[in-house]
Formats: C-alpha cells, sequence, structure tokens
C-alpha cells in the first residue's frame, strides 16, 4: 500500500505543482479509460472539459479493488476538488473519503451516497435496453435472441430485464437467452468469455447477442462477426468496431455525467440523486454509417414511438433493483 501511495502521490503531486490550484479528479474503475465501454464514455466526458475549459483533471485508473479508497484520499489531499468516483463499486470509498472531508465535493456514477456533499448520478438502463430489445425483437429471424452480462449483480440484470421487455413488446414470440461471465470483477475484463458464451447461445438458436460486459463484450462482439450474425454494444458506440455486425449500440451517457458534473464546478452546490434516462438523454440506441444497412425505417419508427411512449409514461419499463424481478 505504501508503494502505491507514493506513486500515485507523485503523479498527483507533478500535476499539482503544475496548475497550482485547485482541479477536477476523477478515479476510473477496474478496466481503465481506454475500455472501449463504461470507462471510457467517462475519459471522453472529461475529455470534452478539458478541451473546452482549458483546464486540466487529475486522474488514477483502478487495477485492484483495494485502491480506491486510497486514490479516492490522495486526489482529496492532492487539490482534487470537485472529485467524482467512477461505477458502483466505489460506493463505499465515496462514502468515506467524502466523510472525512465534507469541505470537498464529491460525485459518483452509478450508485447514490447520501452525503450533503456528493452527487449521485443513476441511469435508467432499462429503458435504453428496451429500445435495443424492441430491435433485436423485430430485426431476428430465429425467434431466439440472447445477453451476456459480466459481473451478475442487480445493475447488469437491469439491463438484461428491460432488453427482454423491448423484445418481447416487439415479438410475443421472443425467446431471450441468458448467460453472466462471473461474480467477480473479473467478469467485466474477460472476452475469451464472453467469446464462448456467446457462440454456445448462437448454437441455441440465438442470431442476436447484446453484451453488457464490459471488456468481455469485445469477445461477444467478434464472435457474432466471426459467425455472421448480429451483436449489440454498451455503454459506448461500439457500432464502428464490426461494421455491419452490430446492429446498435445501447448509449448510457456516463460522458453527460461525468462532463456536467465537472462544469458545475463546486460553487453553489447542492447533493442530490440525478437520474439520466430517455427523457434526459441519458440513455439511447446508436444510428450511425455503422448500422444505416441493418436498421430499416420501420424499426426506427417503432423505437421512436417506444421511446416517446416510454417518456410519456404510456410504456412503463419495469427496473430490476427496485425488487429484483422481471415481470413481462
Amino acid at each position: 500500500m505504501k508503494s502505491f501511495r507514493l506513486c500515485l502521490g507523485l503523479l498527483l503531486s507533478a500535476s499539482w505543482v503544475s496548475y497550482g490550484a485547485a482541479q477536477p479528479a476523477v478515479v476510473f474503475d477496474m478496466g481503465g479509460k481506454f475500455d472501449g465501454s463504461f470507462n471510457e464514455g467517462v475519459f471522453n466526458g472529461v475529455e470534452r472539459y478539458r478541451e473546452e475549459s482549458g483546464v486540466q483533471y487529475l486522474e488514477f485508473e483502478v487495477t485492484q479493488e483495494n485502491q480506491r479508497e486510497e486514490a479516492l484520499r490522495i486526489m482529496a489531499e492532492s487539490g482534487g476538488n470537485p472529485i467524482l468516483g467512477i461505477g458502483f463499486a466505489q460506493a463505499d470509498a465515496v462514502t468515506a473519503v467524502a466523510q472525512d472531508h465534507p469541505d470537498l465535493v464529491f460525485g459518483i456514477v452509478d450508485a447514490v451516497v447520501d452525503l450533503p456533499n456528493v452527487r449521485s448520478f443513476i441511469f435508467k438502463e432499462q429503458e435504453g435496453s428496451f429500445l435495443v430489445g424492441l430491435l433485436a425483437g423485430m430485426k431476428s429471424e430465429t425467434n431466439t435472441i440472447s445477453f451476456v452480462g459480466g459481473m451478475d449483480i442487480p445493475l447488469i440484470r437491469k439491463f438484461e430485464c428491460g432488453y427482454r421487455q423491448g423484445a418481447a413488446y416487439a415479438n410475443p414470440e421472443i425467446a431471450v437467452i441468458a448467460n453472466y461471465t462471473g461474480n467477480d470483477a473479473s467478469a467485466w475484463s474477460n472476452p475469451t468469455r464472453g467469446y464462448e458464451l456467446a457462440v454456445g447461445q448462437f448454437e441455441q438458436g440465438s442470431d442476436i447477442v447484446f453484451a453488457a460486459a464490459g471488456s468481455t463484450g469485445f469477445g461477444v462482439l467478434q464472435a457474432a462477426d466471426d459467425q455472421g450474425l448480429l451483436s449489440i454494444g454498451v455503454d459506448s458506440n461500439q457500432n464502428h468496431l464490426h461494421p455491419g455486425s452490430v446492429l446498435t449500440s445501447m448509449l448510457k451517457r456516463v460522458d453527460v455525467a461525468a462532463y456536467s458534473f465537472f462544469t458545475a464546478g463546486v460553487e453553489g452546490f447542492e447533493a442530490s440523486a440525478i437520474p439520466l434516462g430517455l427523457a434526459e438523454d441519458g440513455v439511447g440506441y446508436a444510428l450511425d454509417e455503422h448500422n444505416a444497412e441493418l436498421i430499416s425505417a420501420e424499426m426506427i419508427a417503432a423505437a421512436e414511438a417506444a421511446r416517446e411512449a416510454i417518456v410519456a409514461g404510456d410504456i412503463q419499463v419495469h427496473d430490476y433493483t427496485s425488487d429484483n424481478s422481471c415481470p413481462l
């Protein structure tokens, strides 16, 4: 722990000497800022802030679970303010450090920390997943689609449940196969296992697979491309990874959360839990030149009609985390 603290302290000290004032800070979680998915979305948001404001930010990429709290503490001691923790797994660490530094502002993505100096960003993943499920239900030629989740936790079950609901809304006869890659943090970074699970699902008749598994999803998308079938990306727009094979990507706009948190700064801060769903443009699905030939005008019209109905409250998409169930 001492060597970790020394290395991180030297890194942050160099930044502090260079800029000489309080700086925004971000602690990325397991997988790193170039994971092509969740963390990278955050990175895009803080980079947008840096480019527009000219203000540099402190950063650290967690590679071991025991680093989270220490990284946040060193950020707080090195002039970081506001400080953003990424991912539900940082909830305990943010709680502990925010309590010890009540004069600083903290934020967290994907968890709620109920403290007067913490802003929490939570997403309605089920709403975006409903839309990609609807598209999959309309596109499937086998009446069977599938889902590969990363760590088997309620947050990822929320993706699966929304996906199931959207698919059933489009096609009541649809079947959905679901598998998870594990029960610990390694589940987010095992593309080989993701590949194997997807192939197994294809052998059971699935022709479209939705991956909500961090960098494990790279293996899922690769398997679909190799099999001449379709995949659905997650968090960031992953359509470009396998053009013509990725049906769409379920967008989770963590970039918006990170950018807005840094932009708001510390003046006039108010603690709050901010939900981001379709109405707030916090989730959605990706359309671009890489999947234009895969999604018909009819599919887009159906997805947009469902979006409007969800925002209006005419379609209720169940949140798995509310009671750990998935009624269809």
